[in-house]
């Protein structure tokens, strides 16, 4: 079968690159190797450092006289008693009561915890008071002073004649701004009122917007410790009342969820996968590295192309699809220059291409649409055929 051959086009100017090989070589193993050494030796130091930190450490338990956190209080407790302050540290309200004395003072971490009944039990008790923020039924333990905003927690300046206030000079305070009745005392002041209220008709009532200064991570700032000291230990004895820890319901006594039911250790567990797989990720994914563009090796031209086809349809003995091929290309360049739409029938390329060549519209038809050569030289006649109508159809 004869190669179909076509103008030959100028070539394409392309530069050789460098062949890149894929394979892997000794080299990249042994990287590899190495790049999975440091990630399993990072995943170990994760995981006993995570070990080592919640092993030693306690939940943090915010302003707990036994919490050595940041959050706790357990500098300050440890103070109180160098002074000689006794400190207790209860959970209900019932120990708190059978601590009660004119020589004690209260100090309530958070009123949110308590009830109204709890609350009203408080309320009667003759050691004064120290309501630490967030702080609710005021009217029943701190009769007179109502929340009225609330400001940013800063270091402030007392501008006050408390004395406690006063000697401690500023403090990280802020939180809930009071409005003190008759007879109250408002220190470290904001726009919209003060942090600290304190009144006395009646036992001594103290009440703080916020008591971020009493914790181990602020006591060792500004005036805090003063601060706290002062308040906190004016009484020989204080009775710390903690809310008490939230217990776990044990299995199956229908009062635990999913949540309670996990084990502490697995969220630990969870966050070291998770890490694991960032970290094997970012290796794996650096690895690859970035895209390489390649230009072809080798320019090939129009005409070597289309030989190379025509060799591939004679192997093949694919006459139908050399004809087919031949027609197709054809019917395209004829139907534009014939004036047809692209989607014109066969009939009316027939009839266009008869009209304007003169030849006569059976053997139009034959050529374009007709049956497949049946040998190579059938082939080249088609070729020609097609080749003669294209000529004549071009002609003026």
């Amino acid at each position: 079968m004869a190669a179909v051959t076509a103008p030959e086009t100028a070539p394409a100017t392309e530069t050789r690159a460098e062949a890149t090989s894929t394979s892997p070589t000794a080299g990249s193993i042994w990287r590899g190797a190495r790049g999975g050494v440091v990630i399993g030796v990072l995943v170990v130091v994760v995981a006993v450092l995570t070990a080592l930190v919640t092993g030693t450490s306690t939940e943090g338990r915010r302003l707990d006289p036994a919490d050595a956190t940041l959050s706790g209080s357990k500098a300050l407790a440890e103070i109180l008693r160098q002074r000689g302050v006794r400190v207790e540290r209860v959970t209900t309200v019932d120990d708190a009561l059978r601590l009660d004395g004119p020589g004690a003072q209260l100090l309530v971490p958070n009123t949110v915890t308590l009830s109204s009944a709890d609350a009203a039990r408080l309320a009667r008790t003759r050691a004064d008071r120290l309501l630490v923020g967030p702080v609710i039924g005021l009217t029943t333990l701190a009769p007179g002073v109502a929340v009225r905003s609330q400001v940013a927690v800063r270091s402030r300046e007392p501008a006050c004649d408390l004395p406690a206030a006063a000697r401690a000079g500023s403090a990280h305070i802020g939180g809930a701004t009071f409005t003190a009745g008759a007879g109250g005392v408002g220190c470290y002041p904001s726009d919209e009122g003060p942090s600290l209220v304190r009144t006395t008709s009646g036992p001594t009532v103290t009440v703080l917007g916020n008591g971020a200064f009493m914790t181990n991570q602020r006591l060792p700032e500004d005036g805090n410790a003063a601060l706290a000291i002062n308040l906190a230990g004016a009484r020989p004895v204080l009775i710390w009342l903690v809310p008490p820890e939230r217990e776990r319901p044990a299995p199956g006594s229908g009062r635990a969820s999913a949540a309670d039911l996990i084990p502490a250790g697995v969220p630990w567990a969870v966050a070291q996968l998770v890490v694991a797989l960032l970290l094997v990720a970012f290796w794996r994914g650096r690895r690859l590295g970035p895209v390489v563009v390649e230009r072809l090796p080798v320019v090939v031209r129009a005409a070597e192309t289309v030989e190379g086809r025509g060799r591939l349809y004679r192997a093949r003995r694919a006459r139908d699809r050399a004809a087919a091929a031949l027609r197709a290309a054809s019917v395209a360049r004829l139907t534009p220059r014939l004036g047809l739409a692209a989607d014109a029938t066969p009939q009316e390329i027939v009839a266009a291409t008869a009209l304007r060549t003169g030849q006569d519209p059976r053997w139009v038809g034959s050529v374009m649409y007709g049956p497949v050569p049946s040998d190579d030289a059938g082939l080249v006649a088609l070729a020609g055929h097609l080749d003669t109508l294209e000529r004549q159809a071009r002609e003026p």
